[in-house]
């Protein structure tokens, strides 16, 4: 049987402070967020009824906001109780939640000083479906169509769901080619990431390298698992990096708050072993999220 439609579920959603009916939770069609990308959003988790760095992810939308000209009309603590009466209200202990902020339909036009900023937080279940052996195998990119820009052209650093566009349409064009995701350059050529998580490099240096997130999300998954590297001793190098240096690498994964960490098996016509350095990271993380031992 196949998962129920987003659109058409049981449950409840939190939206301009108070819990609704999943299936009420609507918006107008002329919202200016819909028409002109004035909207963003967070992807947050919670293992074991503990949602995992929550204020982090509170503050980045309020800041995310603020780098799209509007203000959230809640406090983070307000933001941060939506969210956990939420979870509660759905009985969720572990999933995922998006919390979205947008501008509302009062104002039709690229300006939109007067409209209404509006707040919602969805949730539903995600269990952990893969054992660390099976995460292990690794996944398989191809470079994407599409590059990140340069942060004088857009608010890169702000989680607006506007510059995902890039993402879905690198995505799908290499989906149809059998692959799992898609490696976005940025308008240098350099390495950026993949299409909703941050890339880590082991290289033969025996050092882990990582872009510098000068034209896309600092991760808080990224920020943690560099933590968690330093604090194993192993050296993190974050700097420019180019695709031909691949051929250099002996593992590579991905971080995200959806791919947690998750090892990569093959990028175009590069290929690596998932190894140590992947399964430590891998268990290091599942513990620092309190999903030890893994099923």
């Amino acid at each position: 049987m196949s998962a129920p439609s987003f659109d058409d579920r049981d449950g409840l959603i939190w939206l301009d402070g108070e819990l609704i009916d999943w299936r009420d939770a609507k918006l107008h069609i002329l919202s200016h967020a819909l028409h002109y990308g004035s909207s963003v959003f967070e992807g947050v988790r919670c293992y074991g009824g503990n949602v995992f760095k929550l204020t982090e992810h509170s503050q980045r939308l309020i800041d995310s906001a603020a780098l799209l000209g509007f203000d959230i009309p809640y406090s983070l603590e307000e933001i941060n109780t939506a969210c956990l009466e939420t979870l509660k209200a759905n009985n969720i202990t572990e999933g995922y939640l998006r919390p979205v902020a947008w501008r509302g339909s009062e104002m039709m036009a690229i300006s939109a000083q007067n409209t209404t900023i509006h707040l919602s937080v969805a949730t539903w279940e995600w269990p952990s479906y893969f054992s660390p052996e099976a995460r292990m195998k690794g996944i398989r990119l191809k470079t994407g169509p599409w590059k990140r820009p340069s942060p004088e052209t857009e608010p890169v650093h702000s989680k607006a769901a506007g510059l995902y566009m890039i993402c879905t349409l690198s995505k799908h064009a290499v989906e149809k080619d059998g692959y799992d995701d898609a490696m976005m350059l940025d308008w240098r050529g350099q390495i950026a990431e993949a299409t909703g998580a941050n890339i880590f490099l082991y290289m033969g240096d025996g050092k882990l390298h990582t872009p510098t997130p000068d034209c896309f999300l600092n991760g808080i998954t990224r920020q943690t698992v560099i933590e968690l590297a330093r604090a194993r001793g192993i050296e993190v190098v974050e700097r420019a990096i180019m695709p031909e240096e691949l051929a250099d690498a002996s593992e590579v994964f991905l971080t995200g708050t959806a791919a947690e960490v998750t090892p990569v098996g093959e990028i175009d016509t590069y290929t690596f072993t998932p190894g140590e350095i992947c399964k430590t990271l891998m268990e290091d993380y599942d513990k620092a999220v309190g999903k030890w031992p893994a099923n």
